[in-house]
Formats: C-alpha cells, structure tokens, sequence
C-alpha cells in the first residue's frame, strides 16, 4: 500500500522566516511545528520537508550550510520524539549566481520536489498533505494532486487538526499544549 505523507515548507511553516535563515541560533520553531511533526509520525505519516532555498543561489550561504543547520533540525525532532524522513531542497532561482541560475522543475510553485517524493517513496498524493505559508507551495501541492493548507500563523499543530490533516482521536491533551 502506498505511504501517506504530510509536507512541511521550511521557512515561515516550520521556523519563523527571517529572512534566509541558514545558522541554527537564528532557527527559531514556529509554535507546535515540533509536535505536529512527532504526531504526524505517530499516526503513520512520513514527514517530508521540501523547502526553496535561494539564498544558496544569491550567494548567502552554500549547500553544506544548509545540510548542517539541517542536520540540527532533524536533531530536535528526534530529540522531541518524531522523526523527519526526508528533506528536499531546491537551490536555483532564476536571478542566482552560477551554477545555481536557472529556471527549474523544483523551484515551487512547480512540483518537482513533490513528485520526486512521491515517486521515491511510494507515496499517495491523495492520502496526503501539505502545509505552506506561501501561495507558491499551495500550487505545487494543487499541481501534485496534493491537498494543502496555507499556514497564517497560530500554532502548526492546531491548523493541521483543524482542516482534518491528523486525526483527533488520538491526540492526548500534552501534545496540544506544546
């Protein structure tokens, strides 16, 4: 049977957005990102991060950059209990430096990233779902034949059981209260 995932933008999804944040002392968690992602584990869900850096592009920091403060990210996660399976990552930007100048399939608004995933995991786009803060990951998701949410704020956790991402029934009142 196909796996079902929940896709998390990065920047402004999982960590508030200030602006290329490539160093972890600037990651800060956006509230119940933490404990959606250990819920999304729990009920079943791979944990998917796909995430536009142009800022590798723009010459703010390189690929090794990320993977790092990537590498901590995942850490907090385990630490807290859940697991992020995989983290896909477009570099380009159209108005970047070489070699990363380049219109691209994996840029969203475009899908790439998402049907790379779903093609090397065995996922379902119809069992599952996206959450974003920009119009650009709502309709990579929509070309995906994913369903998704456009985060505004609150708390990460609250929105995804709220238009019915997770399943109720089985959180416990701790997890709401991270």
């Amino acid at each position: 049977m196909p796996n079902k995932a929940i896709f998390f933008d990065r920047d402004g999804v999982l960590n508030v957005d200030f602006g290329h944040v490539h160093k972890y002392e600037d990651f800060q968690w956006v509230p119940g990102a933490l404990a959606a992602i250990v819920e999304a584990k729990r009920q079943g869900f791979l944990v998917i991060v796909v995430t536009n850096q142009a800022g590798i592009a723009k010459g703010y920091y390189d690929e090794a950059t990320f993977f790092r403060l990537m590498d901590q990210v995942k850490a907090d996660v385990v630490n807290a209990g859940g697991l992020i399976d995989e983290v896909y990552f477009c570099p380009h930007h159209p108005e970047g430096n070489p070699p990363y100048r380049a219109v691209c399939e994996c840029r969203k608004p475009k899908p790439g990233m998402l049907l790379r995933a779903i093609n090397e995991h065995n996922i379902d786009p119809t069992r599952s779902f996206l959450i974003g803060d920009a119009d650009t990951d709502i309709q990579a998701a929509t070309a995906a034949g994913i369903r998704s949410v456009k985060f505004t704020g609150g708390n990460i956790l609250d929105v995804l059981l709220q238009v019915g991402a997770l399943d109720t029934t089985f959180i416990d009142s701790q997890s709401l209260s991270d």
